[in-house]
């Protein structure tokens, strides 16, 4: 698919009008409407332009570039990588800042990418074939053989996951993405809608209660770091907190 025809996915996932969206990158609407149908060819400095108004991922930022005619400029190296060893040491020193409670640092897909000591029991009676790499946190956490047996609040833990997905889904139209949603989405389990007015939505797991966090490195202009992000847990009573600390 051409740039143009890309564009517009995104401004219409992203629900905006060509004039809004004109509006916002101080472009002209004719000039935007002849991006996107393809009468004009857009310069490398406008598709990024575009694409950082319209809130596009890094990945796909590059997959606009290559669409237009023009290089990738985002890199993607490993995080084993010399060039990301900063941020390998930033992310292990938060985990270990983070102890004696559970986290973990996931990828886009929510693969597993590493955890804390503390992690370790949230995924105590886990089967061995989930555990295998890559580790997928929402399979793990919603499987019968995963996590899900110890969840006390399981339906509401269950809706506030898919929901969260289903907002990744939508922020990217990510096609992997839909499918662990539809593999999730039919696993046994109970059914709940969450409500309107729920701020917090706890897990409760062996008599334990956390609140969670999701902390992403904003300002990366590396592929693979822009699509990392923290899963904090928190102690959310007094109990929690110290049966953890002891």
């Amino acid at each position: 698919m051409s740039v143009g025809p890309l564009i517009k996915q995104w401004r219409t996932r992203r629900r905006l009008s060509q004039l809004d969206l004109a509006l916002e990158a101080g472009v002209s609407a004719r000039h935007l409407s002849f991006v996107e149908t393809g009468r004009s060819k857009p310069s490398e400095q406008m598709v990024l332009h575009l694409a950082e108004h319209l809130e596009v991922p890094l990945r796909d930022r590059n997959r606009l570039l290559l669409a237009a005619g023009y290089a990738p400029v985002y890199q993607q190296r490993d995080l084993d990588a010399p060039e990301l060893q900063p941020v390998k040491q930033a992310i292990d020193q938060l985990l270990k800042a983070h102890e004696p409670f559970p986290a973990v640092v996931v990828d886009r897909a929510s693969n597993l990418v590493a955890a804390n000591g503390a992690a370790g029991l949230l995924i105590q009676g886990v089967a061995p074939h989930l555990l295998e790499p890559p580790v997928n946190v929402l399979r793990c956490a919603l499987h019968p053989e995963g996590m899900a047996p110890r969840i006390e609040n399981l339906a509401q833990w269950r809706a506030h996951l898919l929901a969260d997905l289903q907002v990744q889904i939508d922020q990217t139209g990510d096609e992997a993405l839909q499918a662990l949603y539809d593999e999730l989405e039919a696993l046994p389990g109970p059914r709940e809608a969450l409500g309107h007015y729920d701020v917090f939505v706890p897990l409760k797991i062996d008599g334990l209660t956390f609140l969670s966090t999701r902390t992403t490195f904003g300002t990366a202009l590396d592929v693979t770091v822009s699509e990392l992000a923290l899963e904090a847990f928190f102690p959310a009573d007094a109990m929690t907190k110290a049966r953890l600390e002891a």
